[in-house]
């Protein structure tokens, strides 16, 4: 799942499911309850912190990988069913995570408005998380990332179009760098796909989109949830949206689904694998928030994205171009840029 949602838009949920992932909003001191609380004070802060770390990376990398795995190498090309499973694994794990464990208390919908916002928030996540999930099968992890990066752009975009929010001159300047690395890294890139490239494109938009629109919608302190919390609603509204699509475009997949695990079970651990591993990306998402800073967060984001597209050209050996490295880097650039600018106009705005 994967919303491949990128630092930038991140101490509110999602997050690449960019690969699959939810907005991860900033926790409010005491209002998570870890368990294991003796455990956690025998081991240093910095050391549980870095763990945290290691395991965001590596939920995330590897969620990233084992889509495009399943939906390029292995002959699974069932994008939509993929979403879905995630979806209904980050519905199970969350019950568990706040019912059984009670990482955070336990927050309820209160009215029939707050139920459709949520509703369209839900929408707008998964058509965001297909997207990408669909454009692994076409472009390579690495390209993937590079498109991913440029979410502060759309976000800039759509808080323009829907809200009139109007950034400093700065902000704006710092997004040339990101879009023009991008189109550098698409006119050299060897694997070059125009509707995988749409459809990431499409998918950053949306991640960026459903960031614009969480904040207008659920202002109001009644209506605000915890990032788990939110993901313990949208996620099942998601799957039962998903459900009449993939049954429509993708047919009886879960038929075709049943008759490979009867050829095999590898099929079997490979998707509970890496529905697992989805929920897991959003799980760490919120501890790392909860564990570091924003600049922290920021800078790991950032690496993250790099890191991802280094491990899957070294697994997959699709190949690369000088050029389209260094239209990455540009893009991050921009990236590191934009954020500093966004920094300094808030100080200034006080």
């Amino acid at each position: 799942m994967v919303e491949a949602q990128t630092w930038a838009t991140r101490r509110m949920s999602n997050p690449r499911l960019e690969s699959t992932t939810v907005d991860i909003p900033s926790t409010p001191p005491g209002d998570a309850r870890v368990p294991a609380a003796g455990a956690a004070s025998a081991t240093s802060p910095a050391v549980l912190t870095a763990l945290i770390v290691v395991s965001w990376y590596l939920s995330n990398i590897g969620v990233l990988l084992l889509n495009k795995y399943l939906l390029s190498y292995y002959g699974f090309r069932y994008p939509i069913f993929l979403t879905m499973l995630h979806m209904i694994s980050c519905a199970v794990y969350s019950y568990v995570a706040i019912h059984g464990l009670e990482l955070v208390p336990r927050q309820y919908i209160l009215s029939r408005r707050q139920f459709f916002k949520i509703l369209g928030l839900s929408a707008i996540f998964c058509f965001s998380v297909v997207c990408g999930n669909t454009s692994l099968r076409y472009i390579p992890v690495s390209f993937n990332q590079a498109i991913g990066a440029t979410t502060p752009f759309f976000t800039a975009i759509f808080a323009f179009l829907i809200t009139f929010k109007r950034e400093t001159a700065e902000v704006y300047l710092a997004l040339i760098p990101v879009v023009f690395g991008i189109v550098l890294s698409s006119n050299s890139e060897p694997l070059f796909n125009l509707f995988g490239f749409l459809v990431c494109v499409s998918s950053t938009a949306g991640r960026a989109l459903k960031s614009v629109v969480q904040g207008l919608l659920l202002t109001s302190e009644a209506e605000k949830l915890h990032s788990m919390n939110l993901l313990l609603y949208m996620a099942p509204m998601a799957a039962l949206l998903l459900l009449p699509v993939t049954l429509y475009v993708e047919g009886n997949v879960a038929a075709l689904t049943v008759e490979k695990a009867s050829a095999g079970p590898f099929i079997i651990f490979l998707l509970l694998g890496n529905a697992t591993i989805a929920y897991l990306v959003n799980l760490t998402n919120f501890l790392v928030t909860k564990h570091t800073s924003a600049l922290t967060l920021q800078v790991l984001g950032n690496a993250k994205a790099a890191v991802a597209a280094v491990v899957s050209v070294l697994i997959f050996r699709n190949p690369v171009t000088a050029m389209g490295m260094t239209g990455f880097a540009v893009t991050v650039m921009g990236v590191v840029l934009y954020s500093e600018a966004k920094k300094r106009s808030k100080v200034a705005a006080r």
